[in-house]
């Protein structure tokens, strides 16, 4: 134990361990040197006008071209759409012919591993004077939509340039134009491209060649881009293109060596929309600024009355007197509070729409050409709404349904079916209804959720009309909804015109539009499953027949003529649920137009079956040219005494017969007018009747 304590005292008496040195100061840097600021001068010096061109290469996401396969759908568009602006312009139907193309170093590549196209737009148009090709095709915000307020695809300025700048980007390959304003005169060829510092074309070559086409424009642009089938696809784009332009015949010629043509169905040219002046509701105030320093008229009377649409000579005193401005006065010094003054009278001055002659609608029956023409389906319907305006601006909504089985459900194999116990339906279909939307003719592909169409198809009510739907969801059921708008300036939510921006009026009248093709839907559907109820009935009639025959045989000792006795019962069971009436809502007989047989087209008329037009549409479609049209691709509208195709005699007679009884409204017509039974019945009985008489007669 002392050796043990004493151990530990010596342990102790160790000197404790020297206390951690403290943390080393790092020596303070020197200060950096304060940046030398930029006086400014050389900030002024620094600053540089930039062109639109140059504004737009940094920014070509914002025309359409932020990914591969968006540019070479956007490319075709804008080729397409100067095609048929300016086949309309001249009163010429359109024929266009679109060919894509793959670009390769010598080594074959597919279709959709290929990275590099060939797009080539051929057109039947009027054709380009030669000094304005140039400018045209390789200079941004050029062109003669811009200014005048009447109907047209195109309205900026930028679209077949910017798509000559995207391709010069991506593959530095200058726009190859070729264009022929008749068959006397030469055809010019171009090779162009675009300044970007200046916005200025850079013509590489102009020689005169030997074209084979009389007259039209063709476009040739080398891009960068992937192709890709599906939605949102230049197929697709296409495929929509032909059913809002049914009076087009549209060729195309894939990458992959297919061509598609889509006929034309309608052989009239869209009326030709009419420039107009600006109404006052709707300008800025920094607009009515402008037009008084640029007017012609000596007065602000005359200006008011010469420079706006519905402003006569006496409601231009009327605001001059509003606003305490002499009539006289000259408009170039009309400023300041006098001229807010004399806007703030404008706009509550009650004025009269604007005219609606500067808008070219599709039409009810055009646009139920183009629907069946591309969708086979069992319904079909279209409605055009009265003229409307938002700030100033007059503007159509129209839209159709195309209700039933699509094309790629029809062509899947059959698979056998389970039967049924009696009383079990069909499952719904889980399938969302397609919404199409366009904008001046023209399909829109994306951005469809910022879209005030697709806004207005999520806000209806689609379950009134027996269809099924989600909250906030698409209805369900093999359905394509068509909604277009006619305006002379679509307002688009950017410069790559996706989206119709959300006014309220545009809105409300699109909502008015689906809710009139909803009630006829429904009214088809009412009468479709009235018609499968009084089928299944008869089903389960013709089931016990057999059993009924026997029976009445066996009584009657084997002698009963069996095959008379059954045919007699089937009539019976035929009359009591609904007769032919029954087999034609639900196809039944085989009748009708291939794909669509003995179905119910729904116009502004009342509701119309098998239609001329149904059988004009089939009968262009086997052709695959117009009647009466010449290979002259300048062909223009058949003579109005050109006979038109007729169906069968069958087909004939019930038209004229249905022509001759007044249109109902659609809300009037049911699947059996009147009292169905009571008249089958009355009809049966006077069968029998004559049938009495006639075994009663002496031989």
């Amino acid at each position: 134990m002392t050796q043990k304590n004493a151990s530990a005292r010596v342990t102790s008496s160790k000197p404790s361990a020297p206390p951690p040195a403290p943390e080393s100061v790092a020596p303070k840097k020197p200060a950096a040197k304060q940046a030398e600021r930029v006086t400014a001068v050389e900030m002024g010096a620094r600053q540089r006008e930039i062109s639109v061109s140059e504004f737009f290469t940094k920014n070509r996401h914002l025309l359409g071209f932020d990914n591969p396969r968006k540019a070479l759908l956007t490319c075709v568009k804008e080729a397409v759409d100067n095609a048929l602006d300016a086949c309309e312009e001249a009163g010429i139907l359109p024929d266009v012919t679109v060919r894509l193309e793959v670009v390769s170093n010598g080594q074959p590549v597919a279709a959709s591993q290929a990275n590099r196209f060939r797009v080539t737009v051929t057109d039947n148009g009027p054709g380009i004077v030669r000094q304005q090709i140039p400018r045209i095709f390789a200079k941004l915000l050029y062109g003669s939509k811009f200014h005048r307020l009447r109907m047209s695809r195109g309205q900026q300025g930028i679209g077949i340039s910017a798509a000559g700048m995207y391709g010069q980007l991506t593959t530095g390959k200058p726009v190859k134009i070729i264009s022929r304003i008749g068959p006397k005169a030469a055809a010019h060829f171009f090779e162009v491209q675009i300044d970007t510092k200046k916005n200025e074309p850079l013509v590489h070559e102009n020689k005169q060649i030997d074209w084979e086409q009389p007259r039209g424009t063709q476009v040739a642009l080398e891009v960068e881009g992937k192709y890709q089938k599906g939605r949102a696809s230049v197929d697709e784009w296409l495929e929509q293109t032909s059913i809002a332009n049914p009076h087009v015949k549209l060729t195309y010629h894939t990458p992959e060596g297919e061509t598609k043509e889509y006929a034309r169905t309608y052989h009239e040219l869209p009326p030709q929309p009419r420039e107009i002046k600006p109404h006052p509701y709707g300008i800025e105030f920094g607009m009515l600024l402008k037009m008084l320093q640029d007017t012609k008229s000596h007065t602000v009377a005359g200006f008011l009355e010469s420079d706006f649409c519905r402003v006569s000579t006496q409601i231009a005193e009327e605001i001059c007197k509003a606003a305490k401005v002499s009539p006289e006065a000259k408009p170039r010094e009309l400023k300041g509070p006098a001229a807010e003054t004399l806007y703030k009278t404008l706009q509550e001055t009650k004025l009269m729409a604007p005219p609606t002659n500067c808008i070219s609608p599709i039409g009810e029956k055009a646009i139920l050409s183009g629907l069946y023409k591309q969708i086979k389906g069992e319904f079909y319907t279209a409605v055009s709404r009265p003229p409307a305006v938002y700030r100033g601006n007059p503007f159509i909504i129209e839209a159709g349904l195309a209700y039933g089985n699509r094309p790629q459900d029809q062509n899947k194999p059959q698979q056998p079916s389970m039967p049924k116990a009696e009383g079990e339906g069909e499952e719904e279909d889980s399938e969302l209804a397609r919404v199409i939307r366009y904008a001046n003719r023209v399909p829109l592909l994306y951005q469809q959720s910022a879209c005030s169409t697709f806004k207005a198809v999520l806000s209806t009510t689609w379950k009134n009309y027996g269809l099924t739907q989600s909250r906030g969801a698409l209805p369900g059921g093999p359905m394509v909804i068509f909604v277009h708008m006619a305006s002379v300036w679509v307002p688009f939510t950017s410069e790559s015109k996706e989206a119709i921006a959300d006014y309220d009026e545009i809105q409300k009248e699109i909502t008015l539009a689906l809710r009139e093709c909803g009630r006829r839907l429904g009214l088809f559907v009412r009468r479709r499953e009235r018609a499968a109820s009084e089928f299944r009935r008869r089903n389960i009639f013709e089931l016990y027949i057999e059993e009924v025959v026997d029976a009445c045989n066996r009584l009657k000792g084997g002698k009963l003529p069996k095959e008379k006795l059954k045919e007699q019962l089937q009539k019976i069971a035929n009359s009591r649920t609904g007769g032919m009436k029954t087999d034609e809502a639900l196809g039944k007989t085989g009748a009708g137009p291939e794909g669509l047989p003995h179905s119910i087209i729904v116009t502004a008329e009342g509701i119309e079956g098998e239609t001329a037009l149904a059988t004009q549409v089939e009968a262009d479609q086997q052709a695959g040219t117009a009647p009466g049209t010449t290979p002259d691709p300048l062909a223009m509208p058949p003579a109005a005494d050109e006979p038109v195709l007729k169906g069968n005699v069958a087909e004939e007679a019930r038209t004229k017969k249905s022509s001759k009884k007044p249109a109902a409204k659609p809300e009037q017509v049911s699947l059996f007018a009147g009292k169905p039974e009571a008249k089958q019945k009355s009809k049966g009985k006077s069968s029998q009747s004559a049938k009495t008489v006639a075994r009663r007669k002496p031989k």
